[in-house]
């Protein structure tokens, strides 16, 4: 039986995670269903009265924003406004951001300040609990006004057009379908959008925002990920335990820092490998800046993290409704400056977990430290662990490339009247990318770690390095020859990706703070 998660108020992001990855279905609660016929009751009643024009509800949009459109055209307004803006290209984005994009924008609009009907709100609830996921494409969005693109491609089908994904018979693939036939198979009538529902639907961050939090929850998962591997290699290159010892760090006491050394100290508490004397006096940067660098990019990640978990509990579409202050704002909460400048530095911090993970690949496989060249038994007639180096560093250098940010730039759009936009859109596609990136150089070191601590034996790591090598080795056997590689990067990717670790970085950054 699926847990039904209810919709009141704040949503954090340990709470979306859960909703994602556990499949829960949702509900909008009591008091969110007042708030919202309370808010469009208010719109409903002021547009009776009359009166001056009203941006987006009464008016065209952008710079057509001094059109005044009869009362007789405001449902056709709203439906044009979806079908006009639904101009995506590129590639369409992953199922699981889809499902994240319609959580959020049932957030967003639940907060009461849209002047949505509450029917609309119910639909894309439906949707997201029928696993209804509309098609939507990575490419078209400014990062202001908003996602407008995307957003359109997302809500379109309410109306009965635009493509959607559903689960096919077997529960697990998906295909794509005219929205009119799934309304049809659900026996639903298409939703007739009343004054404002169309900008309020397509008018929002939630495109940016849904990437930002399911990059969230992957670069969590690979924060803790980074460390665990990170202590495999210093074991397998035979380090010294100095680097790590608290007091280091606490004369220079970042929050980020202490919670990496920390996490070092403890993954190789009980290793006999840290613990044997060593005839090196230094390691390379790679291995003794860990806590510098790992601990940066944890600095980094909580700003990043704040950031996120404000956005998701903003209402972010334009204009806004007060009905207690009795007044309705035409502002600029769609601009996605935040979220760029936040996804811009995120890309460099984690970019950087692949950078210096790479550099200890390439240094385990040097032929160094009583390990052999590549890691092979019979380095010549075999080239072992040569490769995979080239392929991390090919990904390391790409990311490079992907890191330079996009919200420096901004293009004129709408006659003008949107003269500075965010791109932050472009700025969360690059960072998904450099996030799936990571996972892969992280399993290309991982790899390399588990078949270097094979030439360390007898001697053991910790415990919990040895108990998920143990498992590691189940699925991927040591290397005594050369073998079909691509296979061992893809299920070690998959293996890091679902295989939950018995530490937690966070409550560790909590105590550091």
């Amino acid at each position: 039986m699926n847990t039904i998660f209810s919709i009141d108020n704040t949503l954090s992001l340990t709470q979306l995670k859960n909703i994602i990855l556990s499949n829960h279905k949702i509900e909008l609660s009591a008091k969110v269903k007042s708030d919202i016929l309370r808010c469009r009751t208010y719109l409903n009643n002021k547009m009776a009265e009359g009166g001056a024009p009203i941006y987006g509800i009464n008016t065209g949009f952008g710079s057509l924003c001094n059109t005044v459109v009869e009362s007789d055209e405001l449902s056709t307004l709203q439906e044009n406004l979806l079908r006009s803006h639904a101009c995506g290209a590129g590639e369409t984005i992953d199922l699981e951001i889809v499902k994240i994009m319609l959580l959020l924008k049932v957030q967003s609009l639940a907060l009461g300040n849209s002047g949505v009907s509450l029917e609309t709100v119910q639909r894309l609830v439906d949707f997201f609990n029928s696993d209804i996921l509309p098609v939507v494409y990575e490419q078209g969005s400014l990062g202001a006004s908003g996602d407008l693109a995307p957003l359109a491609h997302l809500c379109l089908p309410l109306i009965g057009e635009g493509k959607v994904w559903i689960k096919q018979k077997n529960g697990e693939t998906f295909e794509i379908l005219e929205a009119s036939d799934v309304l049809k198979i659900h026996q639903w009538e298409p939703i007739q959008l009343q004054s404002k529902e169309g900008l309020a639907l397509i008018n929002g961050t939630q495109f940016m925002a849904a990437i930002g939090a399911y990059v969230w929850i992957k670069s969590e998962h690979m924060l803790n990920w980074s460390h665990f591997i990170a202590a495999n290699s210093l074991d397998a290159f035979d380090c010294r335990q100095e680097p790590f010892h608290p007091a280091l760090h606490q004369i220079r006491p970042h929050v980020g820092q202490i919670t990496s050394a920390q996490l070092i100290r403890e993954l190789l508490s009980n290793s006999e490998i840290a613990s044997a004397p060593k005839k090196q006096v230094q390691d390379p940067y790679s291995f003794r800046c860990i806590p510098q660098v790992h601990g940066a990019t944890i600095d980094a990640f909580i700003y990043f993290q704040r950031v996120i978990s404000m956005e998701i509990n903003s209402v972010t579409d334009n204009p806004n409704i007060f009905p207690e202050l009795d007044i309705i704002i035409s502002g600029g909460n769609f601009h996605g400056q935040p979220l760029a400048l936040a996804f811009d530095f995120w890309a460099i911090a984690l970019s950087e977990l692949g950078n210096i993970s790479e550099r200890r690949t390439y240094q385990l496989i040097s032929g160094s430290r009583g390990l052999p060249p590549f890691l092979t038994d019979n380095p010549g007639l075999n080239s072992g662990f040569m490769i995979p180096q080239y392929t991390a560093a090919s990904i390391v250098s790409q990311n490079k490339q992907l890191c330079s940010p996009a919200s420096v730039d901004s293009i004129v759009s709408s006659n003008g009247q949107e003269d500075h936009v965010s791109m932050g859109a472009n700025a969360a596609t690059k960072l998904l990318k450099v996030c799936k990136n990571i996972e892969t150089v992280l399993a290309i070191e991982y790899m390399n770690a588990a078949q270097a601590l094979e030439y360390r034996r007898p001697l053991k790591s910790s415990n919990q390095i040895e108990e998920v090598l143990k498992e590691y080795r189940s699925l991927v056997p040591r290397l005594e020859n050369d073998r079909y590689l691509y296979t061992d990067i893809q299920i070690t990717k998959d293996f890091i990706s679902h295989k939950k670790l018995n530490f937690d970085m966070q409550s560790l950054i909590s105590i550091s703070r």
